[in-house]
């Protein structure tokens, strides 16, 4: 007797987010086991993340080297200036890039950390004598070159500007130092309020060394590599006091710690890590982010070559984790997080992301080889990227009994001129049955709603919802979806899929 057939949904997909850490079969229907170049928006969509509009059209001077750091240099006056380094040199501009590193300056290590201080651009690095650029010195300067300067600049990989002078640790030779300027003068290290402080007895684990630094929640945070510090009373750091000490988790990555506004996100040993403090009981707890993709992450910071970067864009609300040696990005949404603490994170697959920097306006630029380009559009340099949805295997509440799949339904919004293929397997295979799609020549419905907030999605947006018809039959389904993103943006509101049951096993 033939079966009735069952109507099974899957609402909202992806809509937390990949889960590679969790066993599929106890899976939550809202996880994936693949989400490729995808964003999760508002409206709880998994949608196509922006591609790169390459913004430089001579990068002579960059040669075939990879843009290793970008800044954005604002003045008192509101003149901008972005900076970046490659190629073993100091860059200028966005359209054409501008050698300006001084004369006699041999850059050997591109990791260079820049921040802005009184009017100044302050470049530090290990081994190298920090560099300053104002408006008024009209170039990039040797520190030591610079009226004023006193003392001995530390050389060091981690920098930060904060109540009211530089802060310089990651020194070679010098693991535990922490070196600070003169008040509201980066480039006077001797006399003033100067001074320095030895972290050698202050680690809570007896040994460490310093990793990066950040301002956060009126402390001083100074990451080691096991072990983080927090002092209070920064303002006058002579007589600053520990406040308190957090065991086992450091900070691996310097160029990952970043500020969210409410937060501080860093990577550590063990994942994306979230600083959260409670003041109220003066205790520091510490939230792993990254739970749902923590062995994949480990993994990729084992293999790595180059070094590892991070940005936080308030526009998209999300942290970008960029692993440059795989051509890996990871994006956290950090809107708010999932039940179990962690963020909702997808995952990017761009060989023209290497590092970032979220500029004044909110624009998110991007470093690469070749220049630099801004997250917009929906072209990678030009060129059409592949949007990637694939389910953990699902039972559909019953992993006993036998589905046999008729009908897929994929709700499919935007996406004109684009291809894309549904895809579906039984019983953890990989052997995927496909149909091919192509959009474009679907009646327009009227969905009115916005996507990512800025109104890519509003009246008159294409919606299609193609019948795919299946085969085969199995315990557990996975169903998947491959677009390619050819100058539009395309989302996955739900899949509606029809299948008869059978016999239990």
């Amino acid at each position: 007797m033939a079966q009735p057939l069952q109507p099974l949904n899957i609402a909202a997909p992806a809509f937390k987010g990949l889960n590679t850490q969790d066993s599929p079969l106890s899976g939550d229907p809202q996880y994936a086991s693949v989400a490729d170049n995808v964003v999760v928006d508002s409206y709880g969509r998994i949608g196509s993340r922006r591609g790169l509009n390459l913004l430089t059209i001579d990068y002579t001077e960059l040669g075939t080297d990879e843009i290793h750091a970008l800044h954005e240099y604002e003045d008192a006056s509101g003149t901008l200036k972005i900076f970046s380094v490659g190629n073993g040199k100091i860059l200028s501009g966005t359209t054409t890039l501008v050698d300006e590193t001084p004369a006699s300056y041999t850059i050997t290590e591109p990791h260079f950390s820049l921040v802005n201080f009184n009017d100044n651009c302050y470049f530090f690095n290990a081994d190298h004598e920090p560099l300053v650029y104002s408006t008024a010195l009209g170039a990039v300067t040797k520190m030591s070159l610079v009226s004023g300067y006193s003392g001995t600049a530390p050389q060091g990989s981690a920098v930060l500007a904060a109540y009211g002078r530089l802060w310089v640790g990651g020194i070679t030779g010098e693991p535990n130092m922490i070196y600070w300027s003169d008040l509201l003068a980066g480039h006077k290290w001797s006399g003033g309020t100067s001074g320095s402080i030895n972290l050698d007895k202050v680690w809570p684990d007896g040994s460490d060394k310093v990793m990066a630094l950040a301002a956060w929640n009126n402390y001083l945070v100074i990451f080691g590599y096991n072990s983080i510090v927090l002092y209070q009373g920064a303002e006058s750091p002579a007589t600053m006091s520990l406040a308190d000490t957090i065991v086992g988790i450091g900070c691996v990555a310097p160029k990952t710690v970043k500020f969210t506004g409410s937060d501080l996100l860093f990577f550590s040993a063990r994942g994306v890590m979230s600083l959260g403090r409670t003041i109220q009981e003066k205790s520091s707890p510490m939230r792993d982010v990254s739970k749902n993709v923590r062995d994949d992450i480990i993994t990729l910071w084992k293999q790595q070559d180059e070094e590892i970067y991070a940005a936080y864009n308030a526009k998209y609300s999300f942290y970008l984790l960029s692993f440059p040696t795989q051509s890996v990005v990871y994006c956290f949404d950090v809107r708010a997080p999932l039940e179990d603490g962690a963020f909702r994170v997808t995952r990017w697959l761009s060989s023209d992301m290497y590092c970032f920097k979220t500029i004044a306006n909110d624009d998110l630029l991007v470093g690469h080889e070749g220049g630099i380009s801004r997250y917009e559009g929906y072209l990678d340099i030009g060129q059409p990227f592949t949007m990637r949805y694939y389910s953990n295997p699902l039972s559909f509440g019953n992993p006993t009994q036998l589905k046999f799949l008729k009908k897929i339904t994929p709700t499919i919004i935007g996406g004109a001129s684009s291809t894309f293929s549904v895809k579906w397997a039984y019983d953890f295979g990989t052997d995927y049955k496909a149909q091919a799609y192509t959009l474009g020549g679907s009646t327009i419905a009227y969905y009115n709603v916005s996507e990512y907030n800025d109104g890519e999605y509003t009246a008159g947006t294409q919606v299609t919802s193609p019948r795919i018809n299946c085969t085969g039959a199995g315990n557990l389904v996975t169903i998947g979806v491959e677009a390619t993103i050819n100058g539009a943006p395309l989302s996955l509101q739900e899949f509606n899929i029809l299948a008869t049951t059978g016999r239990i096993y």
